[in-house]
């Protein structure tokens, strides 16, 4: 019969435990009875009502695995990190498979393990968040945009490059914090700085994005401050820029709230984000869609959107913090 993973983590731990509670009866039966043994060996044998071995054994085994699973720090067992998700991913496919394609469901699942594996259930709901977050304000006005043909594709569903362009820095931020109290001469909560920036910074570009497109009225060009229509490339508009500032701080708020961050770090996210933001359309109004300039798609874009976003974050935690 075949066995889920989180099922075969759960054997294996029963299997270990069976035998580490079984290894002091076989010492002992090879050892000398003693006189505190055969006075031992009087005493009526324990009851077998209520709670069984096996039971205890098994709610044991759980509970280990559960404590693991929670640690708050992060350096969660990949095995255990990849069971958890593989069942989380099939209880919640049937929403997920309405925000992701098929490819992309099966990249969320790698970077989810990676992420819990890593950083724990703080870092994995994090990026949760933003998922979701992400995906409400995608859909704000979406027959509208779609009709005016400035909707994203696919029905808003993410593939494989929109999973890494807005969570491969992220990612990177999440492994080297994995590495100890400092690594590269940047320490552990200055990484997780930088890994709550770089969602606040994708989060608060989705909300100046999509709602610029719903209810911006005047939509310019970052560079020259042109007039031009919505959803245009480099295109800012008042309605957008506070929404980006909405964006960014609800993410930072999220990672203060499970831990994350401190305070202070909410205020400095918060200002990456809508800074970067800001960059990333100098970008999308000077580099996207021009020519000799085709790889700089909107995946690209985005990761190195993020990048900038984290960047400033550890920096301006490193001289403030």
């Amino acid at each position: 019969m075949v066995r889920s993973p989180v099922q075969l983590l759960l054997l294996t731990s029963c299997v270990v435990s069976l035998a580490q509670g079984f290894a002091p009866a076989a010492v002992h039966h090879h050892l000398r009875p003693t006189a505190h043994h055969r006075i031992a060996s009087l005493k009526p044998p324990p009851s077998r009502t209520g709670t069984s071995a096996r039971p205890a054994l098994l709610d044991g085994a759980v509970g280990e695995i559960a404590k693991s699973l929670l640690q708050s720090e992060g350096g969660v067992p990949f095995i255990q990190s990849l069971g958890l998700n593989a069942f989380l991913f099939t209880a919640l496919s049937s929403k997920l498979s309405t925000m992701l394609t098929p490819a992309g469901f099966g990249n969320s699942f790698v970077l989810a393990t990676m992420l819990w594996t890593t950083l724990g259930w703080k870092g994995w709901s994090t990026c949760v968040a933003y998922l979701f977050m992400g995906q409400a304000v995608t859909k704000v006005r979406f027959a509208e945009k779609e009709a005016a043909g400035i909707a994203e594709g696919r029905g808003g569903r993410r593939g494989p490059g929109g999973v890494w362009g807005s969570a491969l820095t992220g990612l990177m931020c999440a492994l080297a914090a994995s590495q100890g109290p400092s690594f590269l001469g940047i320490s552990h909560s200055l990484y997780l700085l930088g890994y709550v920036a770089s969602l606040a910074t994708k989060l608060a570009d989705t909300f100046a994005s999509e709602i610029g497109k719903a209810y911006g009225k005047t939509t310019f060009l970052i560079t020259t401050f042109e007039r031009v229509d919505p959803g245009t490339e480099g295109a800012v508009s008042a309605e957008g820029s506070a929404a980006s500032v909405v964006g960014g701080l609800l993410l930072a708020l999220f990672g203060y709230g499970v831990g994350l961050i401190t305070l202070p770090g909410v205020g400095i996210a918060t200002v990456s984000a809508f800074l970067a933001t800001n960059v990333e359309s100098l970008i999308g109004a000077t580099l996207q869609e021009k020519k000799g300039w085709e790889f700089m798609t909107n995946e690209v874009v985005n990761f190195i959107n993020t990048l900038i976003g984290a960047a400033m974050a550890i920096f301006a935690g490193h001289m403030l913090l």
